[in-house]
């Protein structure tokens, strides 16, 4: 396979988001198998700070812009300038809501194909081979690149980010001026007072479903969560009965996780549901109907009344953890 592996990364604040780390540790293992090189491009205020941490996950070389990131357009035309100069086999970014903005702007400026969501990336005789769900999760698609470069966003979780080299030489890259206005202006960042885990890139998820009977009883769920520092996540019923806010719908119509852990509580497990978590490692159903169609995903399965179950569950986890 000719060329590196290039990871484009975000950060804030010198500190590399944990899916970038990841798309990182999978771009570098990739590249480690086929003997080909590695190189992430980092962008925006603290990029020198976030070098090292590229480094440590994988970057055998790291390439900081000096480039607004809130200026979408701008970032993906300084990270094409560097697909350009170094014409690298694949860019890999984070699915994230940054990934699939860059994502889509890189593949149009480079007019190179892309593939999203991944769960998987390979190599197969020279060509990198890029595998992505379909059909709400039931089948793979192979999506193989046909240019010079494949683009592909990877999936949070799906890949673990791992510590597996030592820090890379950091060079600052060339940012030619963006040829096109901004869309949009970046007034101000508010941060939210709640610091609440990102449900998609949650290690653990714990969601509820319309079986709770009404918002009054989410406490539990959140109990449950904040017990085994989780997020919280909801099913379509329950965010259209506006019990739980839209950003904490799981499911085809909302967020996809894919956590080491996920806790389907009162959920009967509708296939718009399945298409946003079956890709969990680990998937545990609570409810109370032996027959629900989620028992048939799960890899366990608890039959019986969630307001009995889930209680007993969240102080056996904190007795727990007061054993260390």
């Amino acid at each position: 396979m000719a060329g590196e592996i290039l990871v484009v990364a975000d950060q804030t604040d010198g500190t590399v988001k944990r899916p970038s780390l990841e798309a990182m540790t999978a771009g570098a293992t990739l590249a480690a198998a086929h003997g080909c090189g590695t190189l992430a491009v980092v962008a925006g205020p603290g990029a020198a700070d976030a070098a090292a941490a590229l480094g440590t996950h994988g970057a055998a070389a790291v390439v900081t812009l000096d480039v607004d990131t809130a200026d979408r357009a701008a970032w993906a035309e300084a990270v094409a300038g560097v697909v350009s100069e170094r014409k690298p086999a694949a860019v890999i970014l984070a699915h994230t809501a940054v990934g699939k903005e860059l994502g889509p702007r890189l593949a149009g400026l480079l007019e190179a194909p892309l593939a999203s969501d991944c769960i998987a990336l390979e190599a197969e005789g020279g060509a990198l081979i890029a595998r992505r769900p379909v059909f709400a999760g039931k089948a793979l698609v192979s999506v193989t690149g046909t240019g010079e470069v494949l683009i592909a966003t990877v999936r949070p979780n799906a890949f673990a980010a791992k510590e597996n080299a030592a820090a890379g030489t950091v060079e600052a890259g060339t940012v030619a001026p963006a040829t096109r206005g901004l869309g949009a202006v970046l007034k101000e960042i508010l941060a939210s007072a709640e610091k609440k885990i990102e449900l998609t890139e949650a290690g653990i998820v714990v969601s509820g479903g319309r079986g709770l009977k009404g918002p009054e009883h989410f406490g539990m769920i959140e109990d449950l969560a904040s017990a085994l520092g989780a997020a919280v996540g909801a099913s379509r019923a329950v965010v259209d009965a506006g019990w739980r806010p839209h950003s904490e719908q799981v499911g085809q119509t909302g967020k996809t996780v894919s956590p080491q852990l996920y806790i389907a509580v009162a959920i009967s497990g509708a296939i718009q549901h399945l298409a946003g978590m079956r890709t969990s490692k680990y998937i545990v159903a609570i409810n109370k109907d032996a027959e629900a169609p989620i028992f048939k995903l799960a890899d366990y399965g608890i039959v019986g009344d969630a307001f009995e179950v889930v209680p007993r569950l969240t102080e056996a986890v904190i007795a727990l953890k007061a054993q260390g």
